[in-house]
């Protein structure tokens, strides 16, 4: 949404489909607001318009306290996009800003400091700075809120450099010190009864760590992305506990400063949430569609939580944008009883990209992979439920008693042949992986579509240079949702497992003969009616 009349538009309407997408500001107020605020619509004399909300920060405005919108899911374009300001996006995400500076920034992106500050200022308002510093005040708001940390020791877990910087930082974007936020966290849930919430932000203290809300827009096909971990998941890394409705996924996280567990909660009861007192959660949860995920996370290092929250949100395709998806992929003959009849089903990445590839290369049934997890992961310090290793490192995997063509990818992995990190180039990537003996094009899509968030799978020919993909490649008409095309193909049973050869199917509802008809009708597939299971 580009035209500042459509804003004010979803604005005035309190439209919780642009949530993440772009964010307004008052100057009679010195505020700033998600779209969806259930505050007064101010005049439009009186509002401007940001594209993130570092560059609100950075232009002097304080986050509303009523819609919080730090809070909301991230943008889905930078997923979509392969240039530098999608891929920047990302590696910002992944906290590697936090960690390396813009320094390691730019040499990520194979760019100079300056052209990185340039370009992202030009798009978003913000330069890499101002928005890792955003990124910075949400994690202290979240251990704010949900943890007891003396604030000290919260600040450089959030990422500061300093308690003044700390301090600073949230006066100027919260309008408060810390202490005065956490006061009034306290106070809301004095005052009913319920834990402080946000749209990933903390939802309650637990023993076991910290518990938080991941936010999602649009509608969440649950069942769907618990049922596609589940038949995947690999023992002693990953397990899915409780029946269906009340599952629980739960895996293992090596992270930049130690390791940590994630626990997923599939929600109990209709998708529907009804609207809660206002400033308590994301107002997307307020109509038919939009909520959140309960998540906990238990880090063996508290500097780690914004990236483990990010690598959560990719592994439940959380920042996806099912109303843009549902728009396009609905229009085809062929998928759009397919959508009508799992609506936000969506696209699930990867905790951890090269874990993933090695996954994938491997193949067969998850088994196959626990041996590795067994023979090479590291032991944690404790047994947790069904979670035992660590899954090994590509480093770990080099050892000539490793099996080809495992060995080779991890090689190439370790040694930097081929990049699989959150902001790598998904050409180059795809391209190295399919060079690789005993991968393949096939294997480097489905790599390229999964542990690189790629929603536009097999699109390898938009780079002008062709590459190994062609043969996967999607057609136009799904484009740029390739991999919900292939999902929903996959669940309806009507693309063979692990086959991402689609193209000629899109746009032709005869080349499906009378089964989308049936598969929308609410014809269930078998879980396992998806790609390489081990995956």
């Amino acid at each position: 949404m580009r035209d500042d009349d459509a804003r004010y538009e979803a604005v005035s309407s309190r439209d919780a489909r642009f949530d993440g997408e772009f964010f307004f500001a008052v100057v009679t107020t010195g505020i700033y607001c998600r779209p969806s605020c259930p505050a007064v619509t101010p005049k439009r004399v009186n509002v401007r318009f940001f594209v993130s909300a570092a560059a609100a920060q950075a232009a002097g405005f304080r986050a509303c306290r009523r819609c919080r919108p730090d809070a909301v899911p991230g943008s889905a374009e930078w997923n979509v996009r392969a240039d530098l300001v999608g891929r920047a996006m990302r590696f910002i995400g992944d906290g590697v800003v936090d960690r390396e500076g813009v320094g390691g920034l730019a040499r990520r992106l194979g760019y100079s400091a300056r052209q990185v500050q340039r370009q992202l200022t030009a798009e978003l308002g913000a330069g890499p700075v101002a928005l890792a510093r955003a990124r910075r005040a949400h994690t202290a708001r979240v251990l704010l809120q949900t943890t007891d940390l003396p604030v000290t020791e919260l600040a450089f877990a959030a990422g500061f450099a300093s308690i003044r910087q700390f301090n600073d930082t949230m006066r100027e974007i919260y309008a408060g010190t810390p202490s005065e936020l956490r006061a009034a966290a306290a106070g809301r849930r004095g005052r009913t009864g319920a834990p402080s919430q946000g749209a990933g932000g903390g939802s309650r203290s637990a023993p076991g760590g910290i518990a938080l809300r991941l936010a999602y827009r649009g509608p969440y096909a649950t069942a769907e992305i618990f049922d596609f971990l589940q038949v995947r998941a690999v023992p002693g890394v990953e397990e899915v506990c409780g029946s269906h409705g009340t599952r629980t996924y739960r895996r293992t996280l090596r992270l930049t400063y130690g390791s940590g567990i994630a626990e997923v909660d599939e929600p109990t009861g209709p998708r529907t949430r009804k609207r809660p007192p206002a400033g308590l959660v994301c107002p997307a949860a307020r109509g038919a569609d939009g909520g959140w995920l309960e998540c906990r996370l238990r880090l063996t290092d508290l500097r780690d939580l914004s990236t483990a929250v990010q690598r959560v949100r990719r592994l439940f395709d959380l920042d996806a944008d099912p109303y843009a998806v549902a728009e396009r992929l609905g229009a085809d003959p062929a998928l759009g009883p397919l959508v009508a009849a799992r609506p936000g089903l969506r696209s699930p990445g990867a905790a951890d990209p090269e874990e993933l590839a090695v996954r994938i290369v491997l193949g067969g049934p998850p088994e196959r992979a626990a041996e590795l997890v067994r023979a090479y992961g590291k032991p944690l310090d404790a047994v947790d439920g069904g979670l035992t290793h660590l899954f090994p490192t590509p480093g770990e995997l080099t050892g000539e008693e490793v099996a080809e063509p495992v060995r080779t990818l991890c090689t190439a992995l370790a040694d930097g042949t081929v990049v699989l990190d959150a902001g790598a180039d998904r050409y180059a990537a795809e391209r190295a992986l399919a060079a690789l003996p005993g991968v393949g094009a096939k294997a480097a899509a489905y790599i390229r579509m999964r542990a690189l968030g790629d929603p536009d799978v097999g699109d390898a020919g938009d780079s002008g240079e062709g590459g190994p993909a062609g043969e996967w490649a999607v057609a136009g008409a799904w484009r740029p949702w390739g991999a919900y095309a292939v999902h929903h193909l996959w669940r309806a049973g009507l693309l063979p497992a692990g086959e991402l050869s689609v193209g000629e199917l899109s746009g032709c509802a005869g080349a499906l003969p009378g089964r989308a008809e049936e598969a929308g009708r609410g014809r269930e597939a078998a879980p396992v009616a998806a790609a390489a299971p081990v995956g």
